[in-house]
């Protein structure tokens, strides 16, 4: 992996720098959630006419979206969330960040997600039953750079416990936006810690983080961490 984790740390440079462009130039405007036009050029389509050879992801990741209108009517918890797009190398991935999207853009009550292919952002996924999740938080529009580099950490497979995690989330609120990591097995304290460790020094993020448990918020309506870095 030392080959894709140092492909997509390169690629992050470069995507800042995409970044400052698209904020020059806001003329462009998408909708919540979808993918800018399908016929648009795409780093994956570049790389094949160019007969470079895809760089494939250990795993492969589907990015999801919880429609906060949809979420406003009277349906069933999780009814409102769907995938929209699943990539399995690094030029897919950049292609689809590219044009979508990012945690600034999206209205008040929004959740993003990016979890492993096959596994959905529910408490009740069979993979996410028994875990849990760390969770950092800002002031509304700031979670743009932390919520790239968080991705970037699970699809570069940069923590040593990767196989605990499942995926990740941002949520814009009114007063702040939130990104949770969920994990697998709760129980395991050793992971867990190592996991929130990492993922704070990843981000260079300072401020102390909360691990909760799933099974705890299904249970209390402002559940109380059980590891804390």
């Amino acid at each position: 992996m030392a080959e894709e984790a140092g492909m997509i740390a390169a690629a992050r440079a470069s995507e800042e720098e995409k970044a400052r462009e698209r904020e020059a130039d806001p003329s462009d405007e998408i909708e919540e959630g979808e993918i800018e036009d399908a016929d648009a050029d795409s780093d994956a389509d570049a790389a094949r006419r160019g007969g470079a050879q895809p760089h494939p992801l250990e795993h492969s990741w589907t990015f999801w979206f919880d429609n906060p209108s949809a979420k406003s009517k009277q349906v069933a918890w999780g009814s409102s969330i769907r995938p929209i797009h699943t990539f399995a190398t690094v030029e897919d991935f950049w292609s689809l960040y590219n044009n979508i999207h990012h945690p600034s853009k999206l209205i008040m009550g929004a959740d993003f997600h990016c979890f492993k292919d096959k596994i959905e952002p529910k408490w009740e996924d069979p993979v996410c039953a028994n875990g849990g999740k760390w969770t950092i938080s800002c002031v509304r529009g700031k979670a743009d750079q932390l919520w790239l580099y968080t991705l970037l950490a699970m699809i570069g497979e940069q923590f040593e416990y990767g196989d605990e995690i499942c995926g990740a989330v941002v949520s814009v609120r009114s007063k702040q936006e939130r990104i949770a990591l969920w994990t697998k097995n709760a129980a395991n304290e050793e992971a867990q810690i190592s996991i929130g460790t990492q993922w704070k020094e990843l981000l260079d993020y300072n401020d102390t983080i909360g691990f909760i448990f799933h099974e705890d918020a299904k249970k209390d309506k402002i559940p109380k961490n059980r590891y804390t870095v």
